[in-house]
């Protein structure tokens, strides 16, 4: 993000966490995607080319969760400290300054 506009919204400390959040939701979409596809995968080669696809989504959803676990940005296994940050996440975007 602008630096500028980082200090101007005071979301500089967010903004690797917004965007690895964003990743990881696009992810999850892929994973849930190709997996679909595999399903109706109308030849084996098809099959095969998507379920590569899917593999290598899967590794990619599992990289940015280890990067956000390791900076303490997700709680995939602790639900209340899941939601604990969520809630702290949506009070801070709703007192960001509106542009």
């Amino acid at each position: 993000m602008n630096t500028i506009v980082e200090h101007l919204t005071g979301m500089s400390t967010l903004t690797d966490q917004v965007v690895a959040t964003n990743f990881l939701i696009n992810a999850k979409s892929g994973v849930r995607n190709y997996a679909m596809a595999v399903t109706e995968a109308g030849t084996p080669e098809v099959k095969a080319v998507l379920t590569k696809h899917l593999e290598e989504a899967i590794d990619t959803h599992e990289r940015i969760m280890a990067y956000m676990i390791e900076r303490g940005w997700y709680h995939p296994w602790n639900t209340a400290d899941q939601i604990r940050l969520d809630l702290m996440n949506i009070d801070t975007a709703l007192k960001a300054p509106m542009l």
